[in-house]
């Protein structure tokens, strides 16, 4: 049996996530209290049960009821489970509420800013302890569908080792959830040029132009290389996920062209399963 835990910041997708998970026949339980978690994973996993896939939506309600993630983690000590955890920036999660005009269940009268940071500080040891984290700050539904594909429906192999490549502006900061970060503002820059400025590095102009001198080939072998090598070493540690982001200035030109080289490189290897996301390319 395949035993989920859906956990992370109210507001970054949860519910959808676990939607998506029951689509695909998983069977899934929101917002379990605490102390009827480990009932139900013991149900779940009897013989008598015919579940092979299962899903559990835990938020920090639970926590803030009096009870610490320690006591989940004893709880669940018995159990073999994975976490999957969904995060997303502040500002995002303000606007979010803000759009819904839903209340953040741990701010009560106080501002949303605060129930976030509460929230934050609370779940942080579930995301330390997570398998995979997902950032959903600029992710379209149809986006987290296809990383929660990669990861729980039976694309990926068992034990094997999921790859999530991310194009990013160092203008809006670096992604929080990534394990490696690659700098690619050496390139020569599409932005000074009018007719490419506003094409992105999807376009073959703007990738044609950020592959001219040679150093784009040179940069590629020399990462793949490195990944080639670190990759193994990570999944041997027991790491599930690795997100490898590629930074420019503004991430629209640049590191889109080498995210989606690196992304074609991995797919065409077929070694590990991938998803490619372009954080700031709409920006």
């Amino acid at each position: 049996m395949r035993f989920v835990i859906v956990t992370g910041m109210s507001g970054s997708g949860k519910t959808a996530a676990l939607k998506m998970l029951e689509d695909d026949g998983y069977f899934c339980v929101d917002n379990l209290p605490l102390e009827l978690i480990g009932k139900f994973a013991e149900l779940a996993g009897s013989p008598a049960q015919e579940y092979s896939k299962v899903a559990v939506g835990f938020d920090s309600r639970s926590l803030f009821r009096g009870h610490s993630v320690e006591e989940f983690f004893s709880i669940m000590k018995p159990y073999t489970y994975e976490i999957l955890y969904l995060d997303c920036s502040d500002q995002e999660l303000v606007r979010r509420y803000k759009a819904t005009r839903r209340i953040h269940p741990l701010a009560g009268n106080e501002r949303i800013e605060n129930g976030i940071r509460k929230e934050r500080k609370l779940l942080e040891p579930l995301r330390m302890r997570a398998d995979y984290i997902i950032n959903t700050s600029q992710m379209l539904t149809r986006q987290l569908q296809q990383e929660i594909g990669n990861i729980f429906l039976g694309k990926a192999e068992a034990g094997n080792i999921f790859l999530s490549i991310l194009s990013f502006g160092y203008k809006y900061g670096i992604p929080s959830d990534a394990d490696l970060v690659f700098d690619v503002r050496f390139l020569p820059n599409p932005f000074y040029v009018e007719e490419l400025k506003h094409k992105t590095g999807n376009d073959a102009d703007v990738q044609d132009y950020v592959c001219q001198t040679g150093e784009a080939d040179e940069f590629m072998k020399k990462v793949t290389d490195l990944l080639e090598f670190l990759i193994p070493k990570y999944a041997l540690e027991g790491k599930k996920q690795l997100t490898i982001a590629v930074g420019c200035t503004g991430g629209k030109h640049r590191s889109v062209t080498m995210a989606n080289r690196l992304n074609e490189y991995f797919e065409k290897s077929g070694e590990y399963p991938v998803v490619l996301l372009h954080r700031d390319i709409s920006r």
